[in-house]
């Protein structure tokens, strides 16, 4: 889509000028003050490209284009003032991270190449953070997808802690929620080196000895070292190396980490059997293990989610999208998906080719949304008469759900 330029000035009489002179090459959009410049933004953003004027009644261009820095940090700044001095340049480019200080008046030229130079720079920066986000949704993918071939349990326990700590994380209010959810993901990661009886042990709540506990307890440092190479990841990394420790113990325990324990102990007493309330029951007796206000909002958001009814389905039914409300194996016994697991295409494929070769449990059983009562419920996810639909693990920014053939979770940084 063709990037837009929003023009601010007080004068309008300057903006019908920008608006005679570049309505043919740019999509324009003007403002005459700062307020509805910036309501514009959130409104019909992302302006590629923001020229506004200096000197402005209320709000002055250098605060306006730091707010635009806020609100719209890839948008290129440019300012235009009649008052040519030197404190303003520094300010401007200091506090609004100005990228060209125009004078008035600006010869249609002068401003056509700033513009220009504008638009690239607005290129470029929105190329490297696509790239750098390609790069970094490849490399959870790879991962994530080597951890469900080797232990499809692993697999699983990541999948539903990030659902856990997303749920949570939207509770606290908090930002940048892909963080969490990658973290999340890349929890178990460090499982692979793990031999998978210990893993079922330790999944099962069967005691392990003290050598079992002491190699399952290294996987946070596993996982620590395999993602060190990737960049830009440093938090994530923090997070996952930090996932196992008490808050008693580690007062500055990351709050991603905080929310990682609380998600991880919650999913090993459910596992273990035991009823969602009385694993928190359980969490609360533990004192100083987790953070008050964490434990708080992983509880409100674990009851605020909606109820589901299993829905038997042939497996020939399975569409992409569908969420499984039990775990499907093999006529042998062989765990083959989780609960929880989103379904996609190689997943079909997978089951199809086990149904051939050695058979599958049937019926599949899918988590259907109650919509009004118990014996009404809306159609599975991806069964709606529109086509496949999606699960959606991020808000409010959603995106594929990191499975085998998937990509990874909510927005990495740019």
């Amino acid at each position: 889509m063709e990037e837009k330029i929003l023009f601010v000035d007080d004068e309008v009489h300057i903006l019908e000028s920008f608006r005679r002179t570049f309505h043919k090459r740019y999509r324009l959009a003007t403002a005459s003050r700062p307020e509805e410049a910036l309501h514009l933004i959130q409104a019909e953003g992302p302006f590629a490209v923001v020229v506004s004027d200096l000197r402005m009644p209320g709000m002055d261009g250098i605060r306006f284009l730091a707010r635009v820095q806020e609100v719209s940090p890839d948008t290129v700044r440019l300012i235009l003032t009649g008052h040519a001095d030197l404190d303003a340049a520094i300010a401007a480019v200091n506090e609004g991270h100005v990228f060209r200080f125009l004078t008035k008046p600006c010869a249609n030229e002068t401003m056509q190449k700033a513009l220009a130079a504008a638009l690239d720079q607005y290129r470029l920066v929105t190329a490297e953070r696509e790239l750098l986000r390609g790069t970094l949704r490849g490399s959870v993918r790879v991962l994530t997808d080597v951890l469900a071939l080797v232990h499809p349990e692993a697999f699983g326990r990541a999948e539903r802690l990030r659902r856990h700590a997303s749920a949570t994380a939207r509770r606290l209010g908090v930002g940048a929620l892909w963080r969490y959810e990658m973290a999340a993901m890349l929890s178990q990661i460090g499982c692979v080196t793990l031999p998978a009886e210990i893993l079922r042990k330790r999944y099962a709540g069967t005691k392990l000895s003290a050598v079992e506990e002491d190699l399952y307890h290294m996987h946070p440092a596993v996982a620590r070292g395999l993602l060190s190479n990737i960049p830009r990841l440093e938090e994530v990394i923090e997070i996952v190396g930090r996932q196992d420790e008490r808050l008693i113990e580690h007062p500055d325990q990351p709050l991603g980490a905080r929310i990682l324990k609380v998600a991880m102990d919650f999913d090993d007493l459910e596992q273990q059997g035991l009823e969602r309330e009385n694993a928190l029951a359980e969490m609360k007796s533990r004192p100083g293990w987790y953070d008050p206000e964490v434990l708080a909002a992983f509880e409100l958001a674990l009851f605020a989610e909606e109820g589901y009814l299993p829905k038997p389905m042939a497996m020939a039914d399975l569409r992409p999208g569908m969420v499984l409300a039990k775990d499907v194996k093999t006529s042998q016994g062989i765990l083959l998906l989780v609960n929880g697991q989103e379904v996609n295409t190689a997943i079909i494929l997978r089951l199809e080719t086990f149904a051939n070769t050695h058979g599958v449990d049937e019926p599949v059983f899918i988590r259907v949304p109650l919509e009004a009562g118990p014996n009404r419920a809306a159609p599975p996810p991806g069964a709606a008469e529109t086509g496949p639909g999606a699960a959606a693990p991020v808000a409010p920014d959603p995106s594929p759900s990191p499975s085998p053939a998937a990509e990874a979770p909510g927005e990495p940084p740019g």
